[in-house]
């Protein structure tokens, strides 16, 4: 105020003619004593007369307070009744909300903007687990119920809200002094690792006191570094007696500020500061003597100190915690303060000047003027300072300014400086709200100079999601992997996600991998194998077939009806060459063809061994003596078994390809990497029906065989039949379950396996026994010996 008085009358260019003067006055953070000052200040010099206008009188046209919002409201409550205009230097937006219509300017921005900071603050370091610390008073109260919404609303859990009480008397402190011991506890137990503040210049010497404490036997609680964020009413102070303490619970505090340029002069006109050279100056003795620790000869206080003050010590050589030479927050709003009110002043008198030129033709007695004149020039006011800032009011009677956020650092011989580390701008948008770097952040020695955390649990890594602990704030939950099939691609997921259809989860869970297009191929071993089989059953069914034909008048090939044996051989070299039909890429045709043929073929296979079988029973049964079977016996019977069972098949397959015929498709779920092309059936039960008709025909073939095993008679084939469909029955009934239970190309796989191990059954219970007689043992394949057999 001083700095900024002495600038204003030097400038002939604001108020010229006009010589400013001061009052500074302490509240003492008293209620009475506001009170008394600010109606002192209406009083008659050196009389407490309020309310009269007596003898000299002061001119008071605008008071500069206070720094508290309480302090403010009450230097208000009094001004209001003379309207006079009050610029407060620290924030009191509440003032307003409280008892609206005060005339008050506030040079610092509205504390409401203050909350989104500290939000937008804690957002950036992602801190989920805060606590609280907060005066005990209205103020306080305020705090909380604008802040923890916000906290709320954006996923941020408190872990503790502890209330600083107040010292109203000597009584009263080592009451506080306890209550501050346990908060100390709670703190320092707590996982939360950063602190928010709130409260004022007190409150830094009130946590200093409780780590002093703490030292002591009072408490068991270690101390912890934290991460303490202070609003822009706090500074950290230290009073004479506290100058050697340990600062180190401070060391990486966070803290917002009233944003403050330095104007030019400023430093020179500090260092030629002097006691002896300030006359009026009721505060700069006492300061100087608790600052340096020395008393002058002439001080009320005796000799507390060890050391006399010669007026020549220098403030640059203090600590920054006893005195900061740069101007702080607070400090700039006060310069601003006084230059708004010289400049209003300045408008006032050009106003009044020229309607007085204008009406009367005299000078305008400026004193004459009422206060309350100087609202209307004060709402409009826009300048510019000497540091080179724009200062001007908004509609509601704030300045037009953002927040400085700044680093509090603590070095080893106990100095203290601030770097300044960002800024807040309340009227940008949210991203860019907040703008802060890094770098120039120095964090509490405790976190070994990484950015801390501050989290109830620790980040659920992608491929894990979170479990609310029951009972607990929904900041504090448990990790749990990701369910098969789900991947979580980001932390503290509350769910995990499916992939696509055509993707799958990585072995992490954390990404979705494009899933590769497979099918029963050529070129892989399991289709090259399967080719290899049906190749050499299909060979060894044509060298059977070649035998037979090649022999085709020996005995044992003409018995049981010659042609069923070639058309069975015929069926079972198209039933292994059907399952070339199932390997390779699904189309349509392949389709279309694969579980029709494969029906059809085994169809008139079983119907050529039904055949067979009731041909040999019809023959037995026709040399009985009187029998009138013998009609029955000839080709004629086993055809009509062949072709009216193979058409009532035909005529399956007609209609399941009518109805809804099988086509290619794709299957996205049967193996977790891999699209699977394959052939839709279509019709499920038409598909059934189809192998269920082949179930029964294998099932009467079967039991009829089995009938008919032990007839006398040579070459009889009831007993392979038996076999061959035993073997074929077994096959297939197995086949059921495990096509059901398996996926993708396995399915088609078994299918081929099937094909191919009941077609080799029929192959080699009904014709090797048959190739053995004939290549091995050719005396067996004549005439006489059937003969030799029936006389026997």
């Amino acid at each position: 105020m001083a700095f900024a008085v002495k600038e204003i009358n030097k400038n002939l260019q604001i108020l010229p003619n006009v010589t400013l003067g001061f009052h500074i006055w302490n509240s003492y953070f008293n209620s009475r004593e506001t009170y008394r000052a600010t109606v002192e200040l209406l009083s008659t010099k050196n009389r407490f007369v309020p309310n009269y206008k007596c003898d000299f009188q002061n001119s008071l046209i605008a008071v500069i307070g206070g720094l508290e919002a309480e302090t403010s409201l009450l230097i208000a409550s009094v001004l209001a009744i003379y309207k006079i205009p009050q610029l407060i230097y620290g924030t009191a937006s509440v003032m307003n909300e409280i008892s609206p219509g005060l005339s008050t300017y506030c040079m610092a921005p509205n504390e409401v903007k203050q909350y989104k900071g500290i939000l937008h603050l804690i957002l950036h370091f992602r801190w989920t687990w805060i606590g609280i610390i907060v005066v005990d008073d209205e103020c306080g109260e305020r705090f909380q119920q604008a802040l923890i919404p916000l906290f709320f609303w954006n996923g941020i859990c408190l872990a503790f809200i502890e209330k600083i009480l107040q010292v109203t008397s000597i009584d009263y402190y080592f009451t506080v002094m306890q209550e501050g011991l346990q908060i100390f506890e709670v703190v320092m137990e707590s996982k939360a690792n950063a602190v928010v503040l709130y409260g004022d210049t007190d409150t830094v010497s009130y946590m200093r006191w409780c780590i002093k404490l703490s030292e002591t036997e009072f408490t068991t609680a270690k101390f912890k570094g934290k991460v303490y964020i202070t609003t822009i009413q706090m500074d950290f102070v230290s009073y004479y007696f506290q100058r050697n303490w340990d600062k180190q619970i401070l060391h990486g505090a966070i803290s917002f500020t009233v944003h403050a340029n330095q104007p030019p002069g400023f430093q020179r006109f500090l260092q030629n500061r002097k006691p002896h050279m300030s006359e009026g100056d009721g505060f700069i003795r006492d300061f100087w003597e608790q600052a340096f620790l020395c008393h002058f000869s002439d001080s009320p206080l005796g000799k507390e100190f060890g050391k006399n003050c010669t007026g020549q010590e220098k403030l640059e050589s203090l600590p920054a915690d006893i005195f900061d030479m740069r101007l702080t927050g607070p400090s700039y709003s006060v310069y601003n303060a006084v230059y708004a009110v010289a400049h209003s002043l300045h408008a006032l008198l050009s106003s009044c000047n020229g309607h007085q030129r204008m009406m009367e033709k005299k000078q305008c007695n400026f004193f004459s003027q009422p206060p309350w004149q100087l609202h209307r020039f004060l709402k409009s006011l826009s300048f510019n300072n000497s540091a080179g800032e724009k200062i001007s009011f908004d509609t509601s009677g704030e300045v037009t300014r953002g927040y400085d956020i700044t680093n509090w650092l603590v070095f080893p011989n106990q100095s203290f400086f601030k770097v300044k580390i960002g800024e807040v701008h309340p009227e940008a948008p949210a991203d860019q709200m907040l703008t802060i770097n890094e770098d120039d952040i120095t964090w509490n020695s405790y976190f070994e100079q990484t950015q801390p955390l501050s989290v109830c649990s620790e980040s659920c890594l992608s491929g894990s999601r979170k479990r609310m602990k029951e009972g607990e704030p929904f900041c504090c939950y448990d990790c749990f992997p990701c369910p098969e099939g789900k991947i979580s691609n980001q932390k503290d997921l509350l769910e995990c996600m499916t992939c696509t259809q055509d993707h799958y989860p990585n072995r992490g869970q954390n990404q979705c991998i494009p899933k590769y297009v497979t099918f029963l191929s050529h070129e892989e071993p399991l289709g090259i194998t399967l080719v290899a089989f049906v190749l050499s059953f299909s060979s060894i069914t044509l060298l059977v077939l070649g035998v037979f034909i090649k022999h085709h008048s020996s005995p044992i090939v003409k018995a049981n009806n010659r042609n069923l044996t070639y058309s069975l051989l015929i069926c079972l070299l198209l039933c292994f060459l059907c399952g070339l039909l199932f390997i390779g890429q699904p189309q349509q045709v392949s389709c279309l063809f694969q579980q029709t043929m494969f029906g059809m073929i085994f169809s008139v296979a079983i119907s050529c061994m039904l055949a067979k079988t009731i041909v040999v029973v019809l023959a037995f049964l026709s040399i009985q003596p009187g029998s009138s079977l013998r009609k029955w016996v000839g080709k004629r019977v086993g055809n009509s078994i062949v072709i009216s069972c193979s058409l009532f098949q035909a005529a399956l397959c007609f209609a399941w390809l009518a109805t809804s015929p099988p086509f290619p498709d794709v299957d996205m779920h049967s193996e977790t990497e891999a699209v699977v092309l394959e052939c839709n059936v279509g019709s499920v039960p038409m598909f059934y029906c189809v192998l269920g008709y082949m179930g029964v025909l294998a099932i009467v073939s079967f039991v009829v065989a089995f009938l008919a095993r032990k007839l006398p008679d040579s070459f009889n084939e009831a007993k392979f039949i038996t076999f061959s469909l035993l073997v074929f029955c077994s096959v297939w009934l197995s086949f059921v379950p495990t096509y059901l239970s398996t996926k993708g190309k396995s399915m088609v796989a078994i299918e081929i396996f099937s094909i191919l191990a009941s077609s080799a059954g029929l192959l080699g219970c009904i014709f090797v026994p048959k190739c053995y007689i004939i290549l091995l043992r050719p005396e067996l394949n004549n005439r006489e010996h059937l003969i030799r057999i029936k006389g026997k």
